[in-house]
């Protein structure tokens, strides 16, 4: 007798520089969404698809949910994360092993008041010093809502990864699957090779102005032996312009270098990068800029 087939979609929650983003790459087993060691990195949502013999798992990373929205991007990136828990089979909500803080408030109260089943993954214990806290931990999160299962995990490290599989698994419905089996994910080459980029920007720049800058494609054309790719890379401050370019171009080489490189693994193809910067004054606090620039969607 054959076992019923499951399908469904997980939503993975929490605020900033919990993990979510790891998480995600190593459930899927492979990269997809960027990651830096800075919070708030993720700006979209993004569907990372799991093909297994006997089930399809949809994992949605969202975007750190914040407490306050300082400028318009951090309230569009807020409803961007509380859409992507409508119409899901399960929300996955992320907390540090270092415990509860007030900015996990906000994403608990909308699993709380989301008639959706959930589970809460307690990401990074290998970063505790005394495993013993773990446990207290476990039972003061069992007294903040009604989770289906709390699974203490290391996305890094690949701790209790299976048993997280196991236990989103056993909570799909039975369901035939959603995507074509060879399908990665619901996002266009084009969004992920800017993806890629930005990434660069995030692990190369000083600490605010990866905040402060998006990425556009304006071309991208795949030749026999070589994907063409040309990128503007946009600021919003005069001065920045030259952050971001350096010392007779220097900086901007290098972020196209290390772009290169990933980009060049994630297509499996020889990539020729051109990079620009251009200035758009103000663009995180304008609606229209951040439509423009694909912040605002339709979900």
């Amino acid at each position: 007798m054959n076992e019923v087939f499951r399908c469904g979609f997980v939503t993975l929650l929490g605020r900033p520089n919990v993990g979510k983003s790891t998480l995600i790459n190593a459930l899927l087993g492979h990269k997809l969404s960027i990651t830096s060691r800075r919070p708030q990195t993720t700006r979209h949502r993004i569907l990372g698809i799991k093909n297994n013999p006997d089930n399809q798992l949809i994992f949605v990373d969202t975007p750190g949910v914040h407490a306050v929205h300082k400028r318009e991007i951090n309230a569009v990136l807020n409803r961007t994360a509380q859409t992507s828990i409508e119409g899901v089979d399960l929300i996955a909500l992320v907390i540090s092993a270092k415990g509860w803080t007030p900015a996990d408030e906000v994403p608990l109260k909308w699993v709380k008041d989301h008639a959706c089943p959930s589970v809460l993954i307690i990401n990074k214990i290998d970063r505790l010093s005394r495993k013993s806290a773990l446990l207290p931990l476990i039972e003061e999160s069992n007294a903040m809502a009604e989770f289906a299962n709390i699974i203490p995990v290391s996305a890094t490290r690949g701790t209790n990864m299976d048993i997280l599989e196991k236990q989103i698994i056993s909570l799909m419905p039975a369901s035939p699957a959603g995507f074509p089996p060879d399908q990665l994910t619901d996002r266009s080459e084009r969004f992920m090779a800017a993806e890629y980029i930005r990434e660069q920007l995030f692990n190369q720049l000083g600490q605010e102005l990866p905040y402060s800058t998006a990425v556009q494609i304006d071309s991208f054309e795949r030749e026999k032996k070589i994907l063409r790719i040309g990128a503007v890379i946009m600021v919003e401050r005069p001065g920045q312009k030259g952050i971001v370019i350096g010392k007779q171009g220097e900086r901007l080489k290098q972020i196209g270098s290390q772009a290169r490189r990933s980009l060049e693994a994630y297509f499996d193809s020889k990539v020729y990068l051109e990079l620009w910067v251009k200035l758009k004054q103000d663009w995180t606090d304008s609606a229209q800029a951040l439509r423009l620039l694909g912040y605002i969607e339709d979900i």
